[in-house]
């Protein structure tokens, strides 16, 4: 049976969560009180309504506590609005509350008010991009907890040539790496630490920011 999602607030970040969510195979409940984004949104999810989510009686006719998650995507304009969809959703008894924060002091108040996971996409974008932006061999990377994270960059060309064992980049920069990609051959390999690195070659790696700039400053 496929999962079962709602998706509360249609702004870019909810509209793009839909989509995804409904493109992975999940049924998407798409929800806003603007019966324009309702329409936009009902072209990529499995359904859309128009609904207040701060009522708790309406919310409640959706019964959110048989779907597997919600998503609280309510945008900056409305925080009040947010915490209260959050706390309804919980109330009503939703196992997965995953929930959108502008700010550090927005993050604190949603988790006190039961949210399991606490979001904040344009801090997150912000800190991949200015990496990417100071950096410019890396790919993509994405955060694992508070600190560390994977990344995935381009061979540096002092790398080439080179085997991982040579390099030692956990002893030097207290980086892991953990797959190395061959994109001339469409393919993504384990790790041979004597395997020599060619031209073309990219390092995934699991590092800390610190580690990671290290690594890219003495490349």
């Amino acid at each position: 049976m496929p999962q079962q999602a709602l998706v509360i607030g249609l702004g870019q970040f909810g509209m793009a969560v839909a989509q995804s969510l409904t493109e992975k195979g999940v049924e998407v409940l798409a929800i806003d009180r603007d019966r324009d984004l309702v329409e936009l949104a009902a072209n990529v999810a499995t359904e859309a309504i128009q609904l207040d989510a701060t009522d708790e009686g309406a919310l409640s006719e959706v019964t959110p506590g048989k779907r597997d998650l919600a998503v609280c995507a309510i945008g900056d304009d409305s925080k009040e609005a947010s915490i209260i969809c959050t706390a309804l959703l919980r109330q009503l008894g939703v196992p997965r509350v995953v929930a959108r924060a502008g700010n550090e002091l927005h993050a604190r108040i949603l988790r006190l008010v039961g949210a399991h996971v606490v979001v904040n996409p344009e801090q997150e974008f912000g800190q991949r991009l200015a990496n990417r932006l100071i950096y410019e061999k890396i790919v993509s990377e994405m955060p694992l907890g508070s600190d560390l994270r994977i990344t995935e960059f381009q061979l540096p060309p002092s790398f080439e040539g080179q085997t991982l064992a040579k390099l030692s980049l956990p002893r030097r920069f207290g980086v892991m790496v953990v797959a190395v990609r061959r994109p001339l051959e469409g393919a993504v390999v384990l790790p041979d630490p004597n395997a020599v690195l060619h031209p073309g070659d990219n390092l995934i790696v699991v590092s800390k920011e610190a580690g990671l700039s290290r690594l890219m400053k003495g490349a």
